[in-house]
């Protein structure tokens, strides 16, 4: 099972990685967008700093969720990143909603397996 985890967090975090990296050098191409997902593509671009700070944090998130040491504040730092991707994917492209969901349920698992680390966070 250990060498399940390992494979599945270092895919997670080599896709987080690509993702972030994509939003500063833009090389995967671009679906077309029409409608309601144009507008939001629209208004992304409007807020300059707004890609630049998701991709950047889906770097580091993704070095960090790769690595066992640095995993769980890996997942804890890709969490936000990963509703924002479910929300989207309901919400504009459902098609995209299976890969999401499994992407998010390896985060929550990440999450559950490193609880006792999170407690300390929230312990008096």
């Amino acid at each position: 099972m250990k060498i399940v985890k390992t494979i599945l967090c270092v895919l997670f975090g080599l896709m987080f990685i690509n993702a972030g990296l994509d939003k500063f050098f833009h090389y995967m191409p671009v679906p077309p967008m029409e409608g309601e997902m144009l507008k939001v593509g629209q208004a992304f671009m409007q807020i300059k700093w707004l890609f630049p700070l998701i991709g950047a944090i889906e770097v580091i998130g993704g070095l960090l969720f790769i690595l066992p040491r640095t995993r769980a504040l890996g997942a804890i730092v890709i969490l936000p990143v990963m509703v924002g991707v479910i929300l989207h994917n309901a919400v504009y492209m459902p098609s995209g909603l299976a890969i999401a969901g499994v992407m998010f349920l390896i985060n929550l698992w990440v999450i559950f397996d490193n609880w006792k680390k999170y407690q300390v966070l929230v312990s008096e």
